[in-house]
């Protein structure tokens, strides 16, 4: 048996930066972190390893983390049977990857925690989520599973290696097969819209039933079909849905912020936990519907977020954390709920009474004797019923900072921060928020500092260790920032940034079998296969981003490569979208830019004026590219016709290969803009 670690001295976990993994650090299981040593452990042993895979502010790992891996008997049966190695999936989300499709492919649903069993060589055999300490529930207790598994490998080796084998196989060829190119258009667009409006929940907006999770990327698909159709009805189903998260519990209402998602289909109950990556969308949605509607409710929902993102998640590097955990002293959404009781001793009882009334909170309470504040009731608010509650809500804020607050995982990844920085400086302009700018550029600037080698991105930073190299995912997020920025500030180093960044990607992530991209560096080491999978997570795939970075690189830098590269990869990715439509709608939603950007060329030294006209427009379908003279752009830049002939100081619309006549007068962008697509 190996030696355990006692509930008084760490083990090896106590030396690893991650929060997950620190979390860990006193289990009395012989923990490995995922590397060279432990595999090279379970060679020298010859015994399979337990994978088990989760992350800070996940609910579930905590409840198999106390059930089981803080057990002394059932880390006794682990440290016997097997190495134990524990991976933190935000740090590793290649790992994870490996091996949730993994369990896929046995049939099996995914999520966290991730327990799988595997070779010593890391090649997966079997495995599962959540298991419990004893069996109930038709699910067999946890030592027994590891028992069963431990027999087989010693017993029936050539069952285990046939499974292995099968399985590896599958994993190495999936998403490799070559269709003939695809042709997909605006109209077949429109269709694939269609569809995904009928899935919509008419009442309380989100796809129909619980748990309802934001899906960023499917509304961002439908508001781009508004764009297209010029149709309200997308708009509605887009502002149906974020109006009922802004009013529910999935959002803090004293503290601002959104949870990962709602465990019924009210949108009342979240899973607590707020992650970085949810927020970075949500706050582009915000913005595009309070710039279309005006909305008072999707600004301040929007100001908020971005008050707890500052306040709470910015680290002193000017970068911004991961996530918040959902659990405290022990309890799932201790920190955020209160009892009637609670806002009596805190505000006066006509006080108590009036946001008691208004956020629906009662004696009984509206989750487990506790109430979730929110506004589902939908009562008539007055101006000054809003300044009331506002005054409020500043006083329970004040007296919850008090409480034991959840465990707040400060890794910086570039990924999530990437998403966070493109929303700050896309959001800015349509809330009225130029600040925001500022706080993008300083966590720009931290990743493209600290967590950059050369022109190489890492993945995670903490404590002064990076994980290296970075991921796919972190390029396509980091250079979607770069360009985000340069559009915003006509800064000429964020784009330098960017196009070295895709050199390196190319370099070191482009496949030229397929013409997509692996999720992993060609020089990335410990892993049984590169994962190739293109079907969106919680964030957009990295192909589908990577696909809108060429297209705006190819407008802002009149390089006709980045475009062909593009057609290239939308080459490799529509025969796998095609077949199945809503795990690639990020796909869709590059293929939109492709077909309508607007290209806003700006010359001259009135630039800014124009800018700020053209940066006010959504910026889901229009690049604003801003040079001082026609000589910067492209000879084959479609507007250099039009420039040549124009005064020194001229704005011009492009569409496709078409561009129109030079604009004299910022207010007319949008309607030449809306006459260039028609």
């Amino acid at each position: 048996m190996a030696n355990s670690a006692s509930p008084q001295r760490p083990n090896r976990l106590a030396h690893e930066t991650s929060p997950y993994l620190l979390q860990h650090q006193y289990n009395p299981v012989d923990w490995w972190a995922w590397g060279p040593d432990a595999l090279a452990e379970a060679k020298r042993q010859n015994k399979p390893i337990l994978l088990s895979v989760g992350y800070a502010a996940c609910h579930w790992c905590h409840v198999m983390a106390h059930e089981s891996f803080e057990d002394q008997a059932t880390a006794a049966v682990m440290n016997e049977l097997f190495v134990n190695i524990k991976v933190d999936r935000e740090e590793r989300p290649d790992i994870d990857q490996i091996y949730m499709h993994a369990l896929h492919l046995l049939g099996e649903q995914g999520g966290w925690p991730l327990t799988m069993f595997l070779m010593p060589d890391g090649k997966p055999v079997w495995g599962g989520t959540y298991f419990p300490k004893e069996s109930r529930y038709g699910r067999p207790a946890f030592t027994t599973v590891c028992r069963e598994i431990a027999r087989l490998f010693r017993e029936e080796p050539q069952r285990i290696s046939q499974n292995r084998d099968a399985l590896l196989a599958r994993l190495a060829n999936d998403s490799r097969s070559e269709g003939r190119p695809v042709t997909f258009t605006s109209a077949d667009l429109d269709s694939a819209a269609a569809q995904l409006g009928r899935m919509i929940d008419p009442t309380n907006g989100g796809l129909r039933g619980a748990p309802k999770f934001p899906q960023s990327t499917m509304l961002e698909n439908l508001w781009r079909a508004g764009l297209r159709r010029n149709d309200e009805r997308f708009f509605d189903l887009v502002e149906l849905s974020l109006e009922r998260m802004a009013s529910g519990g999935i959002y803090d209402h004293l503290g601002g912020g959104f949870s990962r998602y709602s465990v019924d289909e009210r949108w009342l109950v979240p899973h607590f936990e707020k992650m970085l990556y949810d927020n970075a969308q949500i706050l582009e949605l915000l913005a595009l519907a309070y710039e279309r509607s005006g909305r008072s409710l999707f600004q301040a929902r929007a100001r908020e977020t971005v008050a707890w993102l500052t306040r709470e998640m910015r680290t002193s590097t000017g970068a911004f954390a991961a996530s918040l955990d959902a659990d405290s002293e022990g309890e799932e959404g201790k920190f955020y709920v209160w009892t009637l009781d609670q806002l009596q001793q805190i505000l006066d009882p006509r006080d108590a009474e009036f946001f008691a009334a208004h956020y629906d909170v009662s004696l009984a309470g509206n989750f487990e004797n506790h109430n979730i504040l929110n506004q589902l009731n939908d009562l008539p608010r007055s101006i000054d019923d809003e300044d009331r509650l506002a005054a409020l809500r500043m006083k329970l804020l004040e007296a919850r900072a008090h409480r034991v607050r959840p465990g707040l995982d400060d890794k910086i990844l570039a990924d999530w921060n990437g998403l966070m920085i493109a929303g700050l400086a896309n959001a800015s302009t349509l809330i009225g928020e130029p600040g925001w700018i500022e706080f993008a550029a300083q966590a720009y600037d931290f990743v493209a500092g600290t967590m950059t080698r050369g022109d190489r991105i890492g993945h995670a930073w903490r404590d002064g260790q990076l994980v290296y190299p970075g991921l796919a995912s972190d390029f396509a997020s980091m250079v979607r920032a770069a360009l985000s920025l340069h559009e915003a500030t006509g800064r000429p180093t964020y784009l330098t940034d960017a196009i070295r960044w895709q050199s390196a990607l190319e370099n070191h992530y482009g496949d030229a079998e397929s013409s997509r991209y692996f999720l992993t560096a060609d020089d990335a080491q410990d892993l049984i296969v590169r994962p190739h999978s293109t079907l969106d997570e919680a964030i957009p795939n990295h192909n589908a981003l990577i696909a809108q970075n060429l297209i705006r690189l190819s407008a802002l830098t009149g390089d006709d490569r980045w475009r062909a590269r593009a057609d290239q990869l939308f080459d490799g990715l529509l025969p796998l979208a095609v077949e199945n439509l809503f795990s690639h709608v990020s796909v869709l939603n590059a293929l939109d830019l492709r077909l309508r950007a607007a290209s806003i060329v700006i010359a001259g030294s009135r630039s800014t004026e124009f800018a700020q006209t053209a940066c006010a427009m959504p910026y889901l379908d229009r690049i604003v590219v801003r040079i001082a003279t026609p000589d910067q752009l492209s000879a084959h830049h479609p507007a250099q016709a039009e420039l040549k002939t124009a005064p020194m100081e001229a704005t011009v619309v492009c569409v496709g290969e078409r561009c129109s006549l030079p604009i004299d007068q910022p207010d007319r962008i949008p309607a030449v803009v809306c006459e260039m697509r028609h």
